[in-house]
């Protein structure tokens, strides 16, 4: 496990002596430090150099793209490939279509940021199969019935490419390599790849396929050198339906395009029951598992990415809800504060193989959607950055979670059909450029636990100096940051009451108790360093908490 905890280092400690405060860390329990992963395909693919350099600003280690397989193919509307097209050689693909990979991998490299490949469709037409709904026809985006040898082709292409060792045609220099992946985007939702069930929904059909991706993917990036690497399956979206077919849902639930439930599509995966049991029977051949116990000895074997995969990846947006607010009691749903749920459940599939592993919980999708610029029951900007903040300390103190996420970096722009309708507005930033507080809430996180108490006791407070990673690279030099606190009355402005310093290997957190001597409000100043690119000298801040002692 990485480093388990920052320095803490009480550098104002005649001040606290003076002012009557005791700062001391709080205890150990389960911290660690975290992956800061963000994603925002459309901002990177369309300006990589502007919104890397946004991403390192404020701090994110990783920045996960969609490597979409159609968005690369040659002729993806056809029904056949091109003549004599090798799909396992990157140079068969079209430059133009590599070159917005290329240089978010090239400058992500130079910025020190890692980069985490989801390799998914849409496929192109010629990878489909037979019987394609209109809507997913001539959709990019949406994959039907897809061929997994023909994505472990594509998959191969994409590993070689990026393996540190290949030189595209008329350059000089390798490019940079690629070591965090992902296989495919949201297996269980009917765009990303349908039918998610067939027979009025009775058959759930998605789970095989994924297998067989799976399979593909994880041999391709075996054979291009990627074995060692950080590779990820899951990537699940956190809800679902299930209902049998009636005259409303002639398909019934989830049919062509609808979600399943993640922890119902994970079993299905691993081909066991309910009650974790091996699927045996009818039920096994319909969905493709082993229907002996011969069978399922050799399943473990022959499906090395189910058990040795890197982690389990998930989409645990709340539904705008606080992250320990349960919306539905639904056990096969897999938001926020049921991921430990899905780690009893990923538990349990690998121990019905004779598989002890217990793969860490991946949070690769997670943002609030907020009113504005959204309308309805979304939650307001400042309480969108309240529940990051929260969410990503529970997350911290859970050491099977191995990432926190934010999604996306700014608000899409409104859909001109629908006046006033932000879409999915989860970013930091409103669509026209004005940060929204959860900027400032991601950059510099805090939190505190408990906002109110008695005089003379003390309070956790809990962060995060995001920046510190990069401040450390462009300065060589250990990274501080203040709690800074001004009284509710009495006219005095903040002052710093406690640094705290973050750790060389990239821990930003902190988390240490305060005794206040009054109530007043909290927040975390930090200041870059030099060789901070425009940013050396700025001092910025997290968002202020209020607390009341009585």
């Amino acid at each position: 496990m990485r480093a388990r905890r920052a320095r803490v280092l009480a550098a104002t400690a005649g001040a606290l002596v003076c002012a009557g405060l005791i700062a001391a860390p709080a205890p150990a329990s389960a911290s660690s430090s975290q992956l800061s992963i963000i994603q925002d395909s459309v901002r990177v693919l369309n300006d990589p150099a502007g919104t890397l350099a946004t991403f390192r600003m404020l701090g994110a280690s990783t920045v996960r793209v969609i490597v979409v397989w159609a968005q690369i193919a040659p002729d993806w509307e056809s029904r056949r490939p091109p003549d004599g097209f090798d799909a396992a050689d990157p140079a068969a693909y079209p430059v133009a279509n590599w070159a917005p990979y290329d240089a978010i991998v090239r400058l992500a490299s130079a910025d020190g940021i890692a980069v985490d490949f989801t390799l998914s469709g849409g496929a192109p037409r010629w990878a489909e199969g037979p019987g394609i709904p209109p809507a997913a026809l001539d959709n990019m985006y949406w994959a039907w019935r897809p061929s997994a040898a023909a994505f472990g082709q594509f998959v191969q292409a994409v590993g070689q490419r990026y393996s540190g060792t290949y030189v595209p045609s008329g350059q000089s220099a390798p490019l940079p390599r690629v070591s965090f992946w992902s296989v495919w985007n949201e297996p269980n939702f009917g765009e990303d790849l349908g039918p998610q069930a067939t027979n009025g929904s009775t058959v759930s059909v998605a789970p095989g396929m994924y297998r067989s991706l799976l399979a593909q993917g994880w041999s391709a990036l075996q054979a291009t050198g990627h074995g060692a690497d950080t590779i990820l399956i899951g990537e699940f979206a956190p809800l679902g339906m299930s209902a049998r077919a009636s005259r409303k849902f002639p398909q019934g639930l989830p049919g062509n395009f609808a979600q399943t439930k993640p922890l119902q599509f994970l079993r299905t995966l691993y081909c066991v029951d309910s009650s974790y049991h091996e699927l045996r029977g009818a039920t096994a051949r319909a969905e493709g598992c082993p229907t002996t116990p011969g069978a399922s000895r050799r399943f473990r074997a022959q499906n090395p990415a189910l058990f040795e995969a890197t982690g389990l990846a998930d989409h645990p947006y709340p539904s705008n809800q606080p992250p320990t607010a349960e919306a539905s009691r639904d056990p096969d749903i897999a938001p926020f504060p049921r991921l430990p749920n899905l780690e009893r459940a990923i538990d349990r599939v690998q121990q019905a193989y004779g598989s002890h592993r217990r793969l860490p919980i991946y949070s690769t999708e997670y943002g609030y959607i907020t009113n504005p610029p959204n309308r309805g029951a979304f939650v307001s900007p400042t309480t969108a950055a309240y529940y990051l903040n929260w969410a990503e300390y529970l997350s911290w103190k859970q050491p099977r979670i191995a990432s926190t996420m934010q999604y996306l970096l700014a608000d899409p722009p409104p859909e001109p059909k629908a006046a006033g309708d932000g879409g999915f507005a989860s970013g930091l930033e409103f669509p026209d450029g004005r940060l929204k507080p959860s900027f400032a809430a991601y950059r510099l996180p805090l939190y505190l636990p408990v906002t109110s108490t008695r005089r003379g006791r003390a309070l956790e407070v809990w962060g995060c100096l995001r920046p510190a990673r990069y401040g450390i690279l462009d300065s060589g030099s250990p990274q501080s940051g203040q709690i800074q606190f001004a009284p509710r009355s009495g006219g005095a402005g903040f002052r710093t009451i406690l640094t705290v310093t973050a750790g060389d290997s990239g821990n930003c957190y902190f988390d240490v108790r305060i005794r206040f001597p009054t109530s007043g409000t909290v927040r975390l100043a930090y200041t870059y360093p030099p060789g901070s690119l425009g940013l050396a000298g700025t001092t910025v801040y997290s968002r202020s908490v209020a607390l009341s002692l009585r």
